[in-house]
């Protein structure tokens, strides 16, 4: 039931994920922000198994780390995304991690991008990308709406489409969305769509 999906505008990329931790018919959680932060230029959405979720990107997110510390500079988006993929498929054959990515960064000779890579270690650049079942509906308002010279606001606007698409379409659609933004100035939080908050249970 996860919703991830992204798009690429003039001179940035955007990335929203829904923010509902679920297991079977249990909603635990309705603030798990689901985009981490690899460095002060990427972000990394994804949807899967919660623990292969968390561990593959944590895992992703200490070796950027740890490149950009050992040679001084950091990988740019497409190298991120290769070494992301190499590490799915290496795992594929030995123990797979069930983990969708999308990947977005921006560099300063190639601009904002958007990596796809799925869970079966497939990789592709695209302008916009979505996973989960929320994705039935977001590509198709994106295919609708999408154009590649969009402004910040023209491109927040086609993600508030999507986010009513999933939320009135969606049998069981995530209440909650965050939405994150990275361009030249950096990666950082842009907004949070919220129809649920969570409540704090009354001890008895």
């Amino acid at each position: 039931m996860e919703c991830v999906f992204g798009l690429v505008g003039n001179g940035f990329a955007i990335v929203a994920a829904d923010t509902s931790a679920v297991h079977s018919i249990l909603l635990h959680k309705n603030n798990e922000d689901k985009i981490m932060a690899l460095d002060s230029h990427k972000l990394i959405a994804a949807s899967g198994e919660p623990g292969d979720r968390v561990q593959f990107t944590e895992y992703v997110q200490k070796n950027v780390s740890l490149y950009q510390f050992r040679n001084g500079i950091p990988l740019t988006t497409a190298a991120a995304a290769n070494f992301t993929r190499g590490e799915l498929a290496t795992a594929l054959r030995k123990n797979p991690y069930s983990v969708n990515i999308l990947m977005a960064g921006y560099d300063k000779e190639a601009g904002a991008s958007l990596y796809y890579i799925d869970y079966i270690a497939t990789l592709h650049k695209v302008d916009k990308g979505a996973f989960g079942y929320g994705s039935y509906f977001s590509l198709s308002t994106m295919d609708r709406h999408y154009r590649s010279d969009m402004s910040v606001e023209e491109a927040i606007e086609l993600v508030d489409k999507c986010i009513l698409e999933i939320r009135s379409r969606l049998v069981i659609a995530p209440p909650n969305f965050v939405i994150k933004i990275v361009d030249k100035e950096g990666a950082r939080e842009y907004a949070w769509r919220q129809s649920v908050k969570d409540v704090t249970t009354a001890s008895v």
